[in-house]
Parts: C-alpha cells; sequence; structure tokens
C-alpha cells in the first residue's frame, strides 16, 4: 500500500482502495480517516462514524482538535440541600 500519513488522516489513491477495500475498512474501523484521491487530488474522505450528540470537551482533546485546559479547572461549589420541613426543630 503506497500511502502518505498526515496529522488526522491517510491519503489513498481510487484504484489502491479498490484493490485493498477491507484493509481500508479495518484501517477506518480502528479510527483511522481516509483521504481518496485522483490523479492526487483529495476528492472524498472515508472514517468512522461520529456519535450521536455533540461531542465532549474530552472527545474533541482525545482527537487533537482542541488543547487540554493546562490550568485545573475549579471544582463546583458544593451546595447542602435545604433542609425538610420534617426535620427542622421545633
Amino acid at each position: 500500500m503506497c500511502t502518505r500519513v498526515y496529522a488526522y488522516w491517510v491519503e489513498i489513491g481510487t484504484r489502491e482502495l479498490r484493490a485493498n477495500l477491507a484493509a481500508a475498512l479495518r484501517q477506518v474501523r480502528a479510527g483511522e480517516r481516509l483521504v481518496i484521491t485522483v490523479d492526487g487530488c483529495p476528492v472524498a474522505q472515508l472514517g468512522p462514524l461520529q456519535p450521536a450528540g455533540s461531542p465532549t470537551l474530552a472527545d474533541l482533546a482525545a482527537s487533537g482538535l482542541v488543547d487540554p485546559p493546562r490550568r485545573p479547572q475549579p471544582s463546583a461549589p458544593s451546595v447542602s440541600p435545604p433542609p425538610s420541613p420534617a426535620s427542622s426543630s421545633r
């Protein structure tokens, strides 16, 4: 397989894709994104399905699209529930 590897995807020609479709699909199942080229020009991409809903910050950081925070995030203030009327003193 003669492919060029970039930061987030692998480039593959149409002839090579036809000849090695099963191997290409295994790569995609493993999480790689393939860019399909015709005469060296990118025309399409083949990649894993995106999960339903909006991605979380952890998902974006894991995929390399954003950098994780450098400082620790402040913890949420702890709020105690109001006392129930039955437990209050008379």
